[in-house]
């Protein structure tokens, strides 16, 4: 059996209109500023970050997760302006609501319990919402002549995720492998 072992990731996406709107201003902050690395993914909020699993043995994450998202329902979403971790990165914000910081915290459990997928890092500060614009290729240079811009810069979508989504690499960009349908609001 193939034990070939690829990089995944877990995230909520946004519907592809509001996607569209975000990709916009990575192809902005690509053409101005240089950096390209955020798009290399869709636009998403990041639950559970990269982690190796076994690509033959992906269907066991897959089952996992639609029992996890049976037991949840979607998730309102609201994006207001944009923020930043300071020299590198900078984000679209996602406010961070109850029903937004309780998914993150269900499903890390869940998959550290079921799966044995955990990431350290992730375990040792507190959950921080965000869709990333710019990133990893931003020179600090170029944030702070970004960061002025963006501060202040207005960006207001509201929406509902109605889904988990398992991403993988390609070893060049991330891609949609599979959606999970959160239950219907009763």
């Amino acid at each position: 059996m193939d034990k070939t072992k690829r990089l995944f990731f877990i995230a909520l996406l946004p519907p592809q209109e509001i996607q569209d709107s975000i990709t916009e201003i990575k192809h902005y902050f690509a053409e101005h500023f240089g950096s390209r690395a955020a798009l290399k993914s869709p636009p998403h909020i990041t639950l559970q970050p990269p982690f190796k699993w076994v690509t033959a043995e992906i269907g066991k994450v897959e089952e996992s997760l639609e029992k996890f998202t049976i037991a949840h329902q979607p998730i309102p979403i609201t994006l207001s302006g944009f923020a930043a971790f300071p020299p590198r990165v900078i984000y679209a914000n996602p406010l961070k609501t109850p029903a937004l910081l309780e998914i993150e915290k269900d499903l890390s459990e869940y998959l550290e319990t079921n799966l044995g997928i955990a990431d350290p890092f992730a375990k040792s500060r507190p959950f921080t919402p965000h869709i990333t614009v710019a990133f990893r290729d931003l020179t600090k240079e170029n944030f702070k002549a970004a960061w002025p811009e963006f501060k202040t810069r207005s960006l207001n979508f509201e929406f509902t995720a109605f889904q988990l989504t398992l991403l993988i690499h390609d070893r060049d960009r991330w891609n949609i492998k599979s959606e999970f349908p959160f239950s219907p609001i009763k």
